[in-house]
């Protein structure tokens, strides 16, 4: 399978930045940093507005510790950087004016002259489209963005984009970043959903929450309460058919000598149109219990019986 975009090769799994700078402070996420690179690893994913949600933080602290990183290893064309524009607080939106500051801003705190792929992280719908498509245009024609990919974004407005980027002559996005894994998986799959619209246009995906906040990791129990930062997040899957999902995940990865982790991002991977899932780690055990899906193979009947139990556990 290819792990290339357009001329971007970003290998078979990314690494997620919404950690950097909030779960991870700036010395742990180097070390993460690192690793991830000396295991083969390529692209790594963030956004202008990482970690605006935590207290006392206003977006932009995850690109400024990977600016630090990359600063301090020299290493920025060793990797491929994504960042994404829209939700920073005073940055929201997509309108020209907004967009040109926000990557301006996004380069600065990366230390970078350019990204090598940037996202409209969600659809702006008071912003006509076609002044975002000809802003992402003008940034990726100056040289600043290589290309533009898609976050969030419906079927329907996905297919706006890319004929309003025909009409205009403007180059189509390359990427698109869907919500994807074990235990959802409507809004990609079947007719009409986002995997099949992106296979339509030769857009590559590049899911996030591959691992359902974490509760694919296998770290949480039955019965159990729940406590954290992703506490939240993972309540919706404290159910019988979403631990059968991890039973599997587990059995198969104690064949292989790895981590649920590993197996899960590998059944994803390996879905029709996927090019790199993005999980993040805010410490080095989190992201050695990933690393092995960088190489991972399953057979067909792995794969076979994660897909029957997931297709029982999808809400």
């Amino acid at each position: 399978m290819s792990h290339m975009i357009a001329d971007l090769d970003v290998g078979p799994l990314g690494l997620g930045g919404n950690v950097f700078g909030w779960t991870a402070d700036e010395a742990t996420s180097h070390a993460v940093l690192d690793a991830f690179v000396a295991a083969g690893g390529r692209l790594i994913d963030t956004a202008d507005g990482y970690s605006y949600w935590a207290p006392g933080h206003v977006g932009g602290e995850s690109e400024s510790v990977i600016g630090s990183w990359l600063e301090s290893r020299g290493c920025r064309d060793d990797v491929v950087i994504a960042t994404k524009v829209s939700t920073k607080p005073g940055r929201e939106g997509l309108a020209p004016a907004n967009v040109r500051q926000a990557l301006e801003e996004s380069l600065e705190r990366l230390g970078t002259d350019f990204v090598d792929l940037y996202y409209a992280h969600f659809d702006d719908p008071d912003t006509p489209l076609e002044e975002t498509v000809s802003v992402f245009e003008e940034l990726r024609s100056s040289g600043m963005v290589r290309h533009v990919g898609l976050s969030n974004y419906t079927p329907q407005r996905i297919e706006q984009w890319v004929r309003t980027a025909s009409r205009l002559g403007c180059a189509a996005p390359v990427a698109l970043q869907p919500h994807y894994n074990l235990l959802h998986r409507s809004e990609v799959e079947g007719v009409g959903g986002r995997g099949e619209v992106a296979a339509s246009h030769g857009m590559a995906l590049l899911p996030y929450f591959p691992l359902a906040a974490g509760f694919l990791t296998g770290k949480y129990r039955r019965g159990q309460v729940t406590h954290g930062d992703r506490a939240a997040m993972v309540s919706g899957y404290l159910r019988e058919d979403c631990f059968a999902v991890v039973d599997v995940l587990t059995d198969i990865g104690d064949r292989h000598k790895v981590e649920p982790a590993a197996v899960a991002l590998a059944w994803l991977r390996d879905r029709p149109g996927v090019t790199a899932p993005l999980p993040s780690a805010r410490n080095l055990d989190q992201l050695r219990a990933i690393l092995p899906a960088l190489s991972l193979q399953l057979d067909e009947e792995e794969a076979r019986l994660l897909t029957q139990v997931s297709d029982a556990a999808q809400a």
